[in-house]
């Protein structure tokens, strides 16, 4: 396992970002029938959440051990508070530079693959939403996602006006900002559940999609209603609910879990 520190230049974000790597790339104990070494590396994207950096994933769980477990690269950028979503002004298009910009920044740099299928995307909390989101709106670079307590919500901010204040974790401003205008995000792109539908209706191709949530985890209910909306289009994808709240002792088990989904 290599773990590895970088700065680079963003010309999407107008900007120097950091990113943290943890490479599989010295496992000298491998078991010859071992089903993960007998194909190709595969690369996958973790998003942080809110308020969060790209170490917290490496800070938080034994990721070295799971890269050699599984045979897998993990690449971590820096998302701040964007939601993973395009903004209109200069230096705000972050679902392009995830979606795009850093897979194409890590394949070129790291000599990785340029397949989908070697190509996942993951994350938790608000980095759920950008998992599943980015995997949605870039489904022809990611194969699969595996979104992980995931701040689904976008019903949520679509019944927000100005004169209530947001919430209790940030303001009317901020969700203005990174969703647009709530009073258009039903019908917007920054809509997972629009992308889904697009999908459909342009007979594109659909990630695969794990999603895993706590039955303690304040998110669970709209979690609930994104299983439901995928059901009612007919989409195929596996959900599991597990004791736990929203926090890394729940995200170490299911990042496992769902690494077990989508490389078996």
């Amino acid at each position: 396992m290599a773990k590895l520190n970088g700065v680079f230049f963003s010309d999407l974000l107008k900007r120097s970002v950091h990113f943290t790597a943890v490479l599989s790339n010295d496992n000298t104990f491998i078991n010859p029938d071992d089903p993960y070494y007998k194909r190709p590396v595969k690369n996958v994207y973790l998003l942080h959440g809110y308020c969060g950096v790209d170490t917290d994933w490496a800070d938080g769980a034994p990721l070295g051990e799971i890269a050699n477990r599984f045979n897998v690269n993990f690449f971590m950028p820096s998302g701040e508070n964007s939601f993973y979503l395009d903004r209109p002004e200069t230096g705000g298009k972050y679902a392009h530079f995830v979606g795009e910009e850093f897979v194409e920044y890590t394949r070129k740099t790291f000599g990785l693959s340029n397949k989908r299928e070697d190509t996942i995307i993951g994350g938790l909390s608000m980095g759920g939403f950008g998992a599943l989101h980015t995997a949605l709106m870039f489904n022809e670079t990611f194969s699969k996602t595996i979104a992980l307590s995931s701040a689904l919500i976008h019903n949520e901010v679509i019944t927000m006006r100005p004169e209530d204040g947001g919430n209790s974790v940030a303001n009317y401003e901020y969700y203005s900002l990174m969703f647009g205008n709530p009073a258009e995000l039903k019908n917007s792109v920054n809509n997972p559940e629009v992308l889904v539908k697009n999908i459909i209706a342009n007979k594109g191709i659909m990630p695969d999609i794990y999603m895993a949530i706590g039955t303690e985890d304040f998110l669970l209910q709209p979690n609930r209603d994104m299983k439901a909306f995928l059901e009612s289009q007919n989409v195929k994808f596996t959900y599991e609910e597990g004791p736990g709240v929203h926090d890394m002792n729940f995200w170490r088990v299911y990042l496992v879990k769902g690494l077990e989904w989508a490389l078996q």
